[in-house]
């Protein structure tokens, strides 16, 4: 269970991470089954060519194309990754962070996220929530790395507190993501840091923190579980893209 400390850190920053939360057995594991899922090309996937970044393949025939960017619909892929977002201590520590009974929600990450190390593309400075559709943005993404991550090999960058920020339209570009041209988002880039994350180690951020990924200069592949939580209180909006998948309620 999380500490008083710990909680009141959530909310000021807008992120937490728990150190050697999930032990390394398990990681090595869920890693066997991802890279099993990788080498087979397993469905459903994302692959970079199909996002448009600066630096991706120009179409899934090019050199590269079958890069691939996120292993969808991870709840169902495998009984060891079901497992894993359905662990009763994990349930138990977002039931301390939302209002419950806690809510997966299928349709948003619900995937293993890759960094290739030729045709991983960068991520600029977004927030998830920008193309979600729920009642509120009250909602938490459980991230869960299988081997070490940081600034080498694409990990995440955040900027602690922004998930409280007021941001206007015109400070963001048609992808909403911030525009790193204009010199009063340039102040706040500035704030960001990088997270160093080992394998078992997991990362809790807020729907609408601000966080940004590098290119993979490591040579190696970098893997991380990815599901995305809601308390009670918050509901997708019907008929919307978030309401499309399902949700999994822990009472």
């Amino acid at each position: 269970m999380l500490t008083s400390t710990q909680i009141a850190q959530f909310e000021r920053d807008g992120f937490l991470i728990l150190r050697e939360r999930v032990a390394q057995s398990l990681c090595a594991q869920l890693r066997a089954v991802v890279l099993e899922q990788l080498d087979t090309a397993a469905p459903p996937l994302e692959y970079e060519a199909d996002l448009g970044y600066t630096g991706a393949p120009v179409s899934r025939d090019a050199i590269g194309g079958g890069t691939v960017r996120r292993l969808r619909g991870a709840y169902y892929r495998d009984g060891l990754l079901q497992q894993w977002a359905a662990d009763a201590d994990l349930i138990a520590t977002l039931s301390q962070l939302l209002t419950p009974p806690v809510v997966l929600n299928l349709a948003h990450h619900n995937c293993v996220m890759t960094k290739h190390p030729d045709f991983g593309t960068a991520t600029g400075w977004h927030r998830d929530i920008r193309y979600w559709k729920f009642s509120d943005d009250n909602l938490i993404t459980v991230w869960l790395a299988l081997g070490t991550e940081n600034a080498d090999n694409g990990g995440l960058q955040v900027i602690p507190a922004s998930h409280r920020w007021q941001i206007a339209p015109e400070q963001k570009d048609a992808l909403d993501f911030l525009r790193s041209d204009l010199p009063q988002n340039q102040s706040l880039i500035a704030q960001g840091v990088a997270l160093s994350l080992t394998a078992g180690d997991v990362l809790f951020f807020h729907s609408s923190l601000y966080h940004a990924a590098g290119k993979n200069l490591s040579g190696v592949r970098k893997l991380s579980v990815a599901f995305v939580y809601h308390g009670t209180d918050t509901t997708p909006l019907p008929a919307s893209p978030s309401a499309a998948a399902g949700e999994i309620i822990f009472d």
